[in-house]
């Protein structure tokens, strides 16, 4: 059978596969924080039918070597990147990271407590009846508490609670306190700098912990697992962890919500090219076809 029917099965095998991609793609064009993906391809081995020569000392000339390709395959499915546009929602949980591609949320499935953490740009939290800032699945969000709880606010919000801290499981306490001097929680906002910020009946504004942030050498390198989750990986490095507008780290936009990063137009494009190339190599299998028939009818 010929080379070129086999080389033309490759070829649409890699086409279905950037089809997949752009469907995916698509289909998250208004998934919050979505990173959307490319499909890369490389040609595969080359047939060597005559090897290269280099000049003798007949005074003939180097000869190039004669190769056929036999197809081609997926070399990779990048993720790209970029951040989305934030969109305004002016809900007080919803965070948006700015200015921070390579910037991630922490949270944990399971509270902190085996120290499993994944990463998400999906800043849409809650909190729960005890209080616990949540993803919408149930994972924890995870950042920095004062040592000995919510600490009163001076005047000039104190990001050095990261200092010597571990990462916890954040959460809003309802009451400070005990009785019959408890406290009760009266409002909160979060700033740029990820810091939870509480009013309290007493008229006084407590600092009640810090959002945590997580950067990796090769952000590219993430795993996705779904629920706009990510899992570190061999190749994306460990994570660095730091708090907004620290260096190295974007800031928080409380009330903004960061939306997808899919460009519709170009996915279209694309599209067309990929339905273009499919064509084109299922053509090159067919006239490789019609070539075996015409050599069939040689013998009547």
């Amino acid at each position: 059978m010929l080379n070129s029917m086999y080389s033309g099965i490759t070829g649409m095998k890699g086409q279905q596969t950037k089809m997949d991609v752009i469907a995916n793609n698509i289909a998250n064009v208004n998934t919050t924080g979505f990173k959307s993906q490319r499909v890369r391809f490389q040609d595969m081995i080359s047939q060597m039918n005559a090897n290269a020569q280099g000049p003798n000392n007949n005074g003939r000339g180097g000869i190039n070597a004669q190769q056929v390709g036999l197809g081609t395959q997926v070399a990779a499915t990048d993720m790209m990147m970029q951040g989305g546009s934030l969109q305004f929602t002016g809900r007080a949980l919803d965070f948006g990271i700015q200015n921070g591609d390579n910037s991630f949320f922490i949270v944990s499935p399971d509270g902190g407590a085996t120290g499993t953490n994944q990463y998400t740009r999906d800043g849409g939290f809650y909190t729960d009846n005890e209080g616990n800032l949540t993803t919408s699945n149930g994972s924890t969000v995870m950042g920095f508490t004062p040592a000995g709880g919510p600490q009163l606010d001076d005047g000039s919000v104190n990001t050095d609670i990261t200092n010597g801290q571990t990462l916890q499981a954040l959460s809003i306490p309802q009451t400070i306190g005990t009785a019959p001097n408890e406290i009760e929680l009266q409002d909160y906002n979060i700033d740029n700098t990820g810091t939870i910020l509480g009013t309290y009946s007493d008229g006084n504004a407590y600092i009640i912990g810090r959002v945590a942030l997580a950067s990796f050498a090769n952000a590219d390198g993430l795993e996705k697992t779904g629920e706009n989750l990510y899992n570190a990986s061999a190749n994306s490095g460990e994570p660095i962890e730091g708090g907004p507008s620290d260096d190295g780290f974007g800031t928080i936009r409380s009330g903004f919500m960061e939306m997808s990063n899919v460009d519709l137009a170009s996915e279209f494009t694309e599209m067309i090219v990929a339905t273009r190339a499919y064509q084109a190599n299922s053509r090159s299998i067919t006239t490789s076809d019609e070539m075996l028939q015409e050599l069939i009818n040689l013998k009547r």
